[in-house]
């Protein structure tokens, strides 16, 4: 008897184990899929105009690289254009859009409300009230740069004279003159300065009859915050009979007058792009990126035709504004 209790116990145990491994697995949940994004860019003007256009197409093939995400650019798109050039985008799969220039600020936002699901960057100089929850705002910073640029030139200056010479005159470029007027006061040198706008940014005659203008009263460093209206600004110091040195703004134009030219105030897009990349992979879709001096703007280095010791201060002055030990003000009032 006491075998035949063992044996049904053995075959109830075969047979357990038989049903077991019979069984069907249980099902196994696969992980999703991993967003893909696709970023593209709407330029305002042409990527080779080696200025604001070439920085942001420079941006782009940075981030690329970085990454592995796949870009697409339009040129020369005007602002009746922009928001049927994001929708094309869009309906080719990009999920990230990237308007460059402040003039697309407002049709970005709008178009951002319509689609959640997709990525905005716009860029300006006001951060939005209510910006919707899936745009970034890049704020171009432009007068904590142009103190940079105002505390270069007020130490390069010999006559005591430096001229501020724009395109138009808007709040932003107001916000750079007030910086370079704080730069000067803050240098507690004798130093005066001229603001003047050419009224166009890229008007290359313009702006050369209003620099002879600043040269004629005694102007020996010229900030210059224009676009194509900077190759005026450039034939002008170069056919002055006295020595006069220039600054320039989004690229190196050293080439255009070698023996004027100081440095450039620079942006490197590709530094707030990929933050901005990392934090969208991350999960946050929108929010705010301020330029700066350590977020990928800069003074351009080394410093030319200029005393080294000009490069020493500055570079100190700079590294005060990145702690906070130098507050830049932004002031968009009017110069008057």
């Amino acid at each position: 008897m006491g075998r035949k209790k063992i044996v049904l116990f053995t075959v109830l145990v075969l047979l357990s184990l038989l049903a077991t491994q019979c069984a069907p697995a249980a099902p196994v949940e696969e992980a999703p899929e991993a967003k893909v994004w696709k970023l593209a860019a709407i330029f305002p003007g042409v990527i080779t105009d080696a200025d604001y256009n070439t920085l942001a197409y420079e941006g782009i093939v940075g981030l690329q690289k970085a990454t592995g995400i796949e870009t697409a650019y339009s040129e020369s798109v005007a602002v009746p254009d922009v928001d049927r050039v994001m929708r094309e985008y869009i309906d080719a799969g990009f999920n990230i859009i990237w308007t460059h220039g402040g003039q697309f600020v407002t049709q970005t936002a709008d178009l951002a409300v319509s689609f959640p699901d997709v990525v905005f960057i716009a860029e300006g100089d006001e951060a939005l009230a209510d910006s919707p929850a899936n745009l970034w705002f890049i704020d171009r910073n432009f007068h904590v740069g142009f103190y940079g640029i105002g505390s270069v030139a007020v130490r390069a200056s010999k006559t005591g004279k430096i001229g501020y010479l724009g395109g138009l005159s808007l709040p932003f470029s107001y916000a750079e003159a007030h910086a370079v007027q704080q730069a000067v006061d803050d240098s507690g040198l004798d130093v005066d300065v001229t603001f003047v706008w050419a009224g166009d940014f890229n008007d290359p005659t313009k702006a050369r009859q209003v620099a002879d203008a600043l040269i004629a009263e005694g102007c020996d460093v010229i900030i210059g915050s224009m676009n194509l209206g900077m190759f005026g600004l450039f034939e002008a110091v170069k056919a002055s009979e006295d020595k006069v040195l220039v600054t320039a703004k989004y690229t190196d134009k050293s080439s255009y007058a070698p023996e004027n030219y100081i440095t450039s105030f620079i942006y490197d897009f590709t530094i707030p792009l990929k933050s901005i990349y990392d934090s969208v992979q991350a999960g946050d879709l929108g929010g705010y990126y301020k330029l700066g001096f350590d977020t990928g703007a800069f003074i351009q280095t080394p410093l030319q035709n200029v005393d080294p010791s000009v490069a020493t201060e500055v570079e100190a002055i700079i590294a005060d504004v990145v702690s906070g030990k130098i507050d830049v003000v932004k002031d968009s009032s009017e110069i008057k």
